[in-house]
């Protein structure tokens, strides 16, 4: 103090130090938000609302459905079936509903004619075993399905593999209970000149210990 006064302090450097503080701590702030956001896979404000809408699009558009069947090659494999007069009426008549409307049906989409859309493979069962009774492959020509393909010899199964059909006809001896067959015919087909063509076919024996699942290969064809 000088003379009973007051020194005065320069005060234009200590508020401008206070400024720069502030503004760094915002800047600072501002990056931890988004680092959090990003940590988090976020997309800050847009992570609600309509933004969801937009990642979807997005991902359709960028990744198409994996599923090999379009909507538009569905059908009704029951009437198909019905009303194919390749199929015998042994197999039309246990092909009914086993409880309310649901009927014992598989059905496979695939390519395996090179027709003008997938191919159909049907089997056909029964409500009680599950066995199957009627195995047919449905080919797409001129905007309708034509049978190219059936094995009504139970108990039998068919289904796609990498192109190939393959039918299973499993086997049973004298004395076999239905849920334990003694072994499987299996056949291998390939589409060639309009028609199944036979590729390879073998024969499994399955094992007889009781809840044994090895089975013994033969030679196959």
């Amino acid at each position: 103090m000088r003379g009973g006064l007051t020194e005065a302090r320069p005060t234009t450097p200590v508020r401008g130090t206070v400024q720069a503080a502030t503004t760094a701590a915002a800047v600072l702030a501002a990056l931890a938000l988004v680092v959090s956001a990003c940590a988090a896979g976020g997309t800050g404000a847009r992570d609600e609302g309509p933004a969801r809408g937009d990642a979807a699009v997005g991902a359709a558009t960028a990744s198409p459905s994996a599923a090999p069947t379009e909507a538009s090659d569905r059908v009704d494999a029951v009437r198909l079936v019905k009303e194919d007069p390749a199929v015998s009426a042994e197999v039309k008549r246990e092909l009914k509903p086993c409880a309310g409307d649901e009927y014992p049906v598989d059905v496979s989409y695939g390519a395996l004619t090179g027709g003008s859309g997938n191919d159909i493979v049907v089997n056909v069962l029964t409500c009680g075993d599950a066995i199957g009774v009627g195995s047919y492959v449905y080919r797409k020509r001129d905007g309708r399905y034509e049978n190219v393909f059936k094995a009504e010899e139970s108990p039998v199964y068919a289904e796609l593999d990498r192109g190939a059909l393959v039918v299973t006809k499993q086997v049973y001896e004298k004395g076999d209970p239905v849920s334990s067959p003694s072994g499987e015919n299996v056949t291998t087909y390939r589409w060639a000149s309009d028609r199944f063509v036979e590729e390879y076919s073998w024969h499994n024996d399955y094992s007889s210990v009781v809840g044994g699942d090895g089975s013994t290969e033969s030679e196959g064809g």
